[in-house]
């Protein structure tokens, strides 16, 4: 049998090495397994796959995509990305900095990496080479501050996260606000850096007048307030997560109405953006459970944790092999899919090594994170250069630093777990 679960893998990551997508990839080494296992139904191949989709967490998935489509006709992200330039603008490398906090403050709007990605590439990168940053530096900036999206509420890797490790997801709402800070503060001082060295000028040369900022923050306030009301509403027992994705989508319209930005042809436009990006989410889900099934049935888990707990005998040893096989399996499989299957393997693990649960989920997500913009399969980086024209070569070469400082950031979530659970004790103390 694991001779069968092994050819099964070989399938998978063949076809995956070969830009198959994603969900025909993992389904295809499903379909393997189940072809060379004698007298197992095909039938159970399909409700496994059914059955994977079939949560009610998962039901704010389509809730915060369509929320998050919906923000990007109501004119909310111009007039962030104008509070963001009057707050950072005397800032050195300022539109740099710019696509940075816009990143972070998005995060609790979009809840998508890859379309806070796609976004910054088609408004920001183009003003960036106008003003003299070299195309390579904007891509990695754009790519790489796509990373902190996750992290901000209301990520979609925490909807699933939590509802496949059971956890609370408002608890990982909140655990991923430190991360998400500390991310883009290290950021913006890592490119305040680069630019000092390369001369990248600040977008204006004199601070923003108080009327200005109040006006600037005027425009944005009633968006920013978005995650605040998630968390707050969740917080205080107002609405579930998922309750919380159909309050999202009702501020998005509202804020449309306010803004007159949104036509019904928005409407219908974003809804269909919306079909279309959950459905292929959720394949993604319904394949990988289906993949976590044949594991579980074949007991890897437990032969996994059976071999780690007598191997690795220190929760500090632990973390560190599971950081290292993360960044690997991120490299080469989408997070999603990622999580299906790795999440009921590694999260017992944690538990036994008396690990934090939601500082494990936190860390665990970041290194999927750091995977969607590294070569070979980084769909953040793929998504970026294919918008951005830029080289590969030239994208991998400039975001070595970045690459250091997103190892270095993972570093202090694994080893302080105050940046993570640390806030979840402060809110849900209160």
């Amino acid at each position: 049998m694991e001779s069968t679960v092994m050819l099964a893998a070989i399938v998978l990551l063949v076809l995956l090495f070969l830009r198959v997508p994603v969900f025909v990839s993992v389904l295809a080494g499903g379909v393997t397994y189940f072809l060379m296992v004698p007298n197992l139904p095909g039938t159970i191949f399909v409700q496994r796959v059914i059955a994977g989709t079939e949560s009610i967490p998962l039901l704010a998935i389509p809730f915060f995509v369509c929320a998050g489509v919906f923000m990007n006709y109501t004119g909310v992200t111009k007039r962030i990305m104008n509070f963001c330039s009057v707050l950072l603008g005397t800032f050195v490398g300022g539109l740099a900095q710019v696509a940075i906090l816009l990143s972070t403050l998005m995060g609790g709007l979009s809840g998508s990496n890859l379309a806070d990605a796609a976004m910054e590439a088609k408004m920001l990168v183009p003003e960036m080479t106008k003003r003299g940053f070299s195309l390579e530096f904007s891509s990695v900036v754009t790519a790489t501050s796509a990373i902190i999206t996750p992290l901000i509420p209301p990520g979609i890797a925490m909807i699933i996260y939590g509802s496949i490790a059971n956890l609370s997801i408002g608890k990982l709402f909140v655990g991923g606000v430190g991360p998400g800070i500390l991310l883009c503060i290290a950021m913006m001082i890592l490119v305040s850096i680069i630019s000092h060295r390369r001369g990248y000028k600040p977008i204006r040369t004199e601070r923003a007048t108080p009327d200005e900022f109040f006006t600037a923050l005027k425009a944005a306030f009633l968006p920013l307030c978005l995650p605040i009301i998630i968390i707050g509403g969740i917080r205080i027992g107002l609405f579930t997560p998922t309750e919380a994705g159909a309050v999202a989508i009702m501020y998005s319209l509202f804020l449309g109405i306010i803004y007159r930005e949104m036509r019904l042809h928005d409407v219908l436009t974003g809804i269909r953006e919306t079909v279309t990006t959950s459905a292929s989410i959720m394949i993604i889900i319904g394949a990988a459970s289906t993949f976590a099934w044949i594991l579980t049935k074949e007991r890897i888990p437990q032969e996994l944790a059976q071999m780690m707990i007598t191997f690795l005998e220190t929760p500090a040893l632990f973390l560190i092999v599971v950081n290292i096989f993360l960044l690997i399996v991120g490299m080469f499989l989408e997070g999603n899919a990622a999580m299906i299957i790795l999440v009921p393997l590694l999260a017992p693990i944690a538990a036994y090594f008396g690990i934090n649960e939601y500082q494990f989920a936190i860390m665990f997500i970041f290194n999927l994170a750091i995977g969607a913009l590294s070569p070979p399969m980084g769909t953040l980086m793929f998504v970026t250069c294919g918008i951005t024209k830029c080289k590969m070569s030239a994208f991998i070469k400039e975001a070595v630093p970045f690459y250091i400082l997103l190892i270095v950031c993972l570093a202090l979530l694994t080893i302080f777990p105050v940046f993570s659970s640390g806030f979840i004790n402060f809110v849900y103390g209160l």
